[in-house]
Parts: structure tokens; C-alpha cells; sequence
């Protein structure tokens, strides 16, 4: 199990890019959440077995077709199971 927190920068909100950041999430199995940041950023947080916590990361590098994602920072943290699913936060 694998526990990442991140921050992408770079035309990722009003793109749909929580929304399909969500469902990446959930065909992948991971547990968490995603929300936008007033300062334009987007972060998450993923729970998961490790290969689809990377594999969430790695699809958050392109994000949906709209976006422009120019960084991510994501930090890997200690899993903590506090999560029932995977939900967008406001």
C-alpha cells in the first residue's frame, strides 16, 4: 500500500480536470481525494497499492485534454486508511 500527496500546476482548473482526475482514481481503486486550490493548483491525496497510486501520479502528468499540467510535486506519505472511497472536495 502507497500513500501520495501532490500538487499540479498549470491550466488545471475549469478544465474538468477534478472531475476526471476522480475517475481515474476510482477505475484504478484508490481512495482519497482531489481539490482545486485558490492559488490555480490542484491537490490530492491517494491511498492504494502502489502500482496504481503510480499510475494515478503518471496520469496526472497529461490530466484530460483540456488541461496543461506544467509540474507536479508529490510526496509520499504514511499510509493512513482513513478513507472509504475517493471523493472531490469543494
Amino acid at each position: 500500500m502507497k500513500r501520495v500527496h501532490a500538487w499540479i500546476s498549470g491550466r488545471v482548473q475549469g478544465v474538468f480536470y477534478r472531475a476526471s482526475t476522480h475517475s481515474e482514481a476510482v477505475r484504478l481503486g484508490l481512495k482519497g481525494w482531489v481539490r482545486n486550490l485558490p492559488d490555480g493548483r490542484v491537490e490530492l491525496v491517494a491511498e492504494g497499492p502502489g502500482e496504481a497510486v503510480d499510475a494515478l501520479i503518471a496520469w496526472c502528468r497529461q490530466g484530460p485534454p483540456a488541461a496543461r499540467v506544467d509540474g507536479i510535486e508529490a510526496v509520499e506519505e504514511p499510509v493512513t486508511g482513513e478513507f472509504q472511497d475517493f471523493s472531490v472536495r469543494y
